[in-house]
């Protein structure tokens, strides 16, 4: 983590010190990570600076993660999709904007032009490749970790209020960082580092309720996600022959089964418990393209399936992109050809040379 480093906290202090109106962003769709790391940064900014700051998303969160999002001062998440004016009104009038769990401005869909034009000093927190580290005034970027909860949580260890004691952090923070890194770990099934283990045991002894917060994530959900799960494992898996396993989602069935953002939430990774399945694809049909999430076991690279394929990119085995109606299937009927087409070509001519 060789950019959490004296200079590196000092530098972060002193903007924090000199700010009076601090904004958090993340990427669009915020998932478990994206919104842990916000609301854990929310409540330290509060507890350890007095500053209230605005947690400014793209988009809506899902529903499951309403218990971390109404810890948060009322007013204080704005949803670009729901208030433009007041989304863009608290980045440009900001003077410190926190961009956490995303590496490049591109990856918050409409904030992209509302941050290139803001004039405040930014700060990066992420665990993604490929950091675009010109457009930040300081960044804190590590891939080798399970998620930008982690990374946010070793660097407030780091910092003068906290000075390497867990129990020093606010208690909605703690519970915010434990569920941000728990979602992106898929409950420690993947991405999980010593670093990782070491954040566990330091958050639950600084009294983090794990059993409640597993109870939020994994047992709030409505009834049509496990009528959806039955559907998609039963009727919708396909497995081909290179060891893919991939469902396509569309319009028609998302509609049927009511199906709101996080309904889906790790149903891409279930068809990899499959003895001989190397990759699975989830594809979810939205306006104009289809929402790609590719999982992949040790050894073969999720994340160069989805930059070489899928308009994407991501970790090494937890990857995502876009597959564009028209410009790479001509129609929605065509993504399961296009799926077995350029997973074949991507495993058994490109994958040799990684």
């Amino acid at each position: 983590m060789g950019d959490i480093n004296s200079c590196n906290i000092q530098k972060l202090e002193n903007l924090l010190a000199e700010s009076l109106n601090p904004v958090i962003t993340t990427h669009m769709k915020p998932d478990g990570d994206a919104i842990g790391s916000c609301t854990a940064l929310y409540h330290f900014l509060l507890s350890a600076y007095g500053k209230r700051s605005r947690i400014v998303l793209n988009d809506r969160y899902p529903g499951y993660l309403d218990f971390l999002a109404s810890s948060v001062g009322k007013g204080d998440i704005i949803i670009y999709e729901e208030d433009k004016e007041k989304a863009a009104s608290a980045l440009s009038g900001s003077d410190l904007i926190f961009c956490l769990d995303f590496n490049a401005f591109h990856r918050t869909d409409n904030l992209e032009h509302l941050l290139e034009e803001a004039e405040a000093p930014k700060i990066l927190v992420d665990h993604h490749l490929n950091p675009a580290r010109e457009k930040f005034s300081l960044s804190f970027s590590e891939t080798g970790i399970s998620s930008a909860s982690e990374l946010l949580f070793h660097i407030l260890m780091a910092t003068s209020h906290i000075a390497g004691d867990a129990s020093r952090l606010p208690a909605s923070a703690v519970m915010a960082l434990m569920t941000g890194m728990t979602t992106d770990t898929n409950n420690f099934a993947n991405s999980v580092y010593p670093s990782t283990l070491e954040m566990a045991s330091a958050l639950l002894s600084a009294g983090a309720d794990r059993d409640y917060i597993l109870d939020r994530i994994y047992n709030q959900y409505r009834e049509n996600r496990l009528r959806l799960m039955g559907h998609m494992m039963k009727d919708l898996l396909r497995i081909t022959d290179d060891g893919v396993a991939y469902i396509v989602l569309d319009s028609r069935t998302q509609e049927e089964y009511d199906v709101e953002e996080g309904d889906t939430e790790g149903f891409v990774n279930m068809p990899l418990s499959i003895a001989g399945v190397r990759m699975s694809l989830l594809l979810k049909e939205a306006s104009g393209h289809f929402r790609v999430s590719i999982r992949s076991k040790k050894g073969t690279s999720a994340n160069r399936c989805a930059m070489l394929h899928f308009n994407g990119g991501g970790h090494e085995n937890a990857a995502g992109g876009r597959l564009r109606i028209p410009e790479d299937i001509a129609s929605p009927d065509k993504a399961a050809e296009y799926i077995e087409r350029h997973t074949h070509l991507y495993l058994t001519e490109n994958e040799k040379d990684i």
